[in-house]
């Protein structure tokens, strides 16, 4: 007996002008996600993804690399224009809003969304040597 061959359904790309780049920068890692302007991710890629390993991952030549291989993935959505909202405070900050720059995408505004603790955990006690 053969299997019938099934059919695939085709993804539909939707075409989006606007939209919002998120970038989370930690002192291991650069994330960029790129979504439309209702929040539903059009792409998105780490610096892992993109081959780096170690320390190297949060360089800001890793976070160029990153936005390079995310504007790829969401060249068919055809966006142009994006806010960018900046998290951490890791090295690949700046090179990750300069390289969308670069790339052809141009950015509309800057926010940073660093959490900032107010008053938050409890320190830990006081060394004793």
């Amino acid at each position: 007996m053969a299997k019938a061959a099934v059919s695939k359904k085709k993804k539909i790309v939707k075409q989006v002008s606007h939209g919002r780049a998120y970038i989370q920068a930690t002192f291991n890692n650069t994330i960029v996600s790129i979504t439309d302007s209702n929040g539903d991710v059009l792409g998105w890629a780490s610096s892992g993804m993109v081959g780096f390993k170690g320390p190297k991952k949060a360089t800001p030549y890793a976070a160029s690399q990153v936005v390079k291989k995310v504007i790829d993935a969401t060249a068919p959505t055809g966006i142009k224009e994006v806010h960018v909202f900046v998290k951490g405070i890791g090295g690949g900050r700046e090179g990750a809003i300069r390289a969308l720059n670069n790339n052809g995408i141009q950015v509309l505004s800057v926010k940073d969304v660093t959490p900032i603790p107010h008053n938050g955990c409890r320190p830990p006690k006081r060394r004793r040597v």
